[in-house]
């Protein structure tokens, strides 16, 4: 097989593998079906099984990475609809947002100086809390590594949506605002997929922060690379 053909069925595999853990997580909602966690493990599985270079893969799915940059914008659309609601709440908000992203920036780097890890790593951990395409673009200015920076979003997120209500709960938060803005800022993407679950104004403000936190992030970086290293 050519790696053009490779690459062709590596895209298809992903749009197989994502539709099939959706259609399971419908059916049965545990953590291990999560469409999030599963179909990455599967493919995964599936490149370390095959020996399938990294390049080969990402040379035709790669534009399934560029679409995270429309979807994201996507996410303003609700938010330009409820103009009155950001309004009302905008102070909230952004302090908010500002602590957010000091304590997910500070407390990734700290726990990695903990551990040990390498510089590479501690720099591609400290952008994990804002979404992908903010993400990505941060990890480079504060000299990260994008792609384990990517990986670390989707994990931020995933357990960010698995154990957000246990959390919540655990804090008695139990105001619209404070719901999204915990999944929006803690969870990105995936907390705003399960905020827009919980209800629309929830959503909304977790679609907000989510942004916030993301242009704060990466206008911040190149400060945050010089204090922090």
């Amino acid at each position: 097989m050519t790696s053009q053909a490779l690459s062709l069925l590596c895209l298809a595999l992903t749009l197989l593998f994502y539709y099939l853990s959706k259609w399971l997580y419908g059916r049965v909602r545990i953590l291990p079906l999560m469409p999030l966690l599963l179909a990455p493990a599967l493919l995964v599985a599936l490149v370390l099984l095959c020996h399938i270079p990294y390049e080969t893969y990402m040379a035709d799915s790669h534009w399934l990475l560029w679409l995270l940059g429309p979807a994201t914008v996507a996410f303003a659309i609700p938010v330009y609809e409820n103009q009155a609601l950001m309004r009302k709440h905008w102070l909230s908000l952004s302090l908010g947002v500002l602590a957010s992203v000091v304590m997910a920036v500070g407390s990734s780097v700290l726990l990695a100086r903990w551990l040990g890890l390498s510089d590479m790593l501690q720099r591609s951990l400290a952008m994990r809390s804002i979404t992908t395409p903010f993400a990505v673009e941060a990890s480079k200015r504060v000299g990260g590594q994008s792609d384990l920076t990517a990986l670390f979003v989707v994990l931020t997120g995933v357990i960010g949506m698995a154990v957000g209500d246990l959390v919540l709960r655990r804090l008695a938060i139990r105001s619209k605002l404070g719901k999204g803005a915990g999944f929006g800022a803690s969870a990105h993407g995936a907390g705003t997929a399960r905020a827009y679950q919980m209800g629309n104004e929830e959503g909304v403000v977790a679609s907000m922060v989510m942004m916030i936190a993301g242009m704060v992030t990466v206008l911040l970086a190149p400060l945050l690379g010089q204090l922090l290293w």
